[in-house]
């Protein structure tokens, strides 16, 4: 029997940014463009004029080829250009992306944020759906931008709550989300909550400088009904103290790197982990992310109760409905729950989780192999032969991956290893 998904549901139950940066690397560097492609253009600064005149400076990184779109927000003590390096490595990735200076900040017109009173402070918020919204309508203006294949992103409190309002309002055309140690108002939690199939990264550090942003962002994560997204967590020995709140005026409170695009800095594999994101969310697949164990924990949790495996079905069928796509549990953790019940000798439950896994990823090969083992065990030989067969033949057809979570050639010998087992034990047994 095949060990890899006990290691891998232990090792992944609980894990920090660090860790998942460890396991991103890899798939950040598989993005990287052949360098026989074409360079997209220079990026070009463009004027954005607001319903009221105002003008808003962006600058447009374009991709050499058609593709998506990303729009990047600042937090409250930055400029755009703190999003450049991504907006960089996205075009290159052939993702056209647009960043932007919020009105009163970096070159964008309007009183400077710095020095509005607080009687004209809440009049600026109410400028800014309309300024975001003439950002996104410029963006998917341009030549060759995929209108309805669109991502956000934001960073601070400022930029977090755009990004998701943006998502609110062209809930049809975003198709994913970035966040960084920020926060959004009661109707961007409700639309969070709602957006089952939005898939999300959300990222803080326990160092932030304006605390409690770890706890707004674990808020964001938990709230969000998606099980296609990622929470990746700095931990620090202990959090930042409270100074101020989170605030233009850089005198107030000293950037620790902590905060935001600030953690690209001491966290230099961020970018990547960023940029790969996009990369799956956009291009790979779009509208969708592979679904993650702590986000889909309440499903998993119910397939290990009495009744649960026919309730799962039930709901993967209805979201299939939905969604042909859609997931709500990734394969590695319920193939590891169906193999523990093959290692407890309970081959009839293990049937039932891996046959609801089959349904959830038919084309695996690794999802065939186990069930073909337990079908084994529980003496429903036909079976057995079948689904080794049918394990046998999706590794020779080299069409598909072996399995959602993995494709190397060692784990596709181990698939084929194992079927090749059943076959051989039945066979014997004539």
């Amino acid at each position: 029997m095949k060990q890899a998904g006990l290691f891998l549901l232990l090792a992944g139950v609980i894990f920090t940014g660090t860790a998942l940066a460890q396991g991103t690397n890899s798939a950040a560097a598989a993005s990287t463009q052949d360098p026989h492609q074409s360079q997209p253009p220079a990026p070009r600064v463009v004027d954005l004029k607001a319903s009221d005149g105002i003008v808003l400076k962006a600058t447009y990184f374009a991709a050499a080829k058609p593709g998506p779109g990303v729009l990047l927000y600042h937090q409250s003590n930055r400029t755009r250009d703190s999003w450049d390096a991504i907006a960089r490595q996205l075009a290159a990735a052939g993702i056209n992306t647009l960043t932007l200076d919020m009105r009163g900040f970096g070159e964008s017109g309007g009183t400077p944020n710095t020095k509005l009173t607080d009687v004209e402070r809440p009049k600026v918020r109410t400028k800014r759906p309309s300024d975001i919204d003439t950002a996104f309508q410029y963006l998917v203006s341009q030549p060759g931008v995929k209108r309805d294949v669109i991502a956000v992103g934001g960073a601070g409190e400022l930029g977090v709550g755009q990004s998701v309002e943006v998502a609110r309002q062209h809930s049809a055309e975003v198709k994913s989300l970035v966040l960084l140690s920020g926060e959004t108002l009661q109707d961007g939690l409700q639309f969070l909550r709602q957006a089952s199939q939005l898939p999300g990264l959300f990222v803080v550090a326990d160092d932030d400088e304006y605390p409690p942003t770890v706890e707004a962002m674990e808020w964001l994560y938990v709230t969000s009904s998606s099980p296609g997204k990622k929470f990746v967590h700095y931990s620090a020995a202990q959090d930042a103290p409270w100074i101020w709140y989170e605030t233009s005026d850089a005198s107030k409170v000293p950037a620790k790197g902590g905060h935001g695009t600030d953690m690209f800095k001491p966290h230099p594999e961020l970018p990547g982990i960023i940029v790969n994101w996009f990369v799956t969310t956009l291009i790979k697949t779009p509208g969708h992310a592979p679904a993650d164990t702590l986000a889909s924990a309440g499903i998993i949790n119910q397939i290990r109760t009495p009744g649960g495996i026919a309730q799962v079905t039930e709901q993967l069928t209805e979201a299939r409905r939905r969604d042909s796509e859609a997931q709500l549990f990734p394969e590695i953790t319920v193939s590891t729950i169906g193999q523990d019940h093959m290692r407890a000798g309970e081959p009839k439950l293990a049937v039932e989780v891996l046959r609801l896994l089959l349904l959830a990823y038919p084309e695996s090969a690794d999802a065939h192999e186990t069930l073909a083992e337990a079908y084994l065990k529980d003496e429903q030989k036909d079976l057995a032969r079948q689904h080794a067969e049918k394990a046998l033949a999706i590794l020779d057809s080299h069409t598909v991956p072996a399995s959602s979570w993995t494709d190397t050639e060692q784990y596709r010998g181990e698939i084929r290893s194992g079927a090749q087992e059943v076959l051989k034990k039945l066979s014997a047994a004539h």
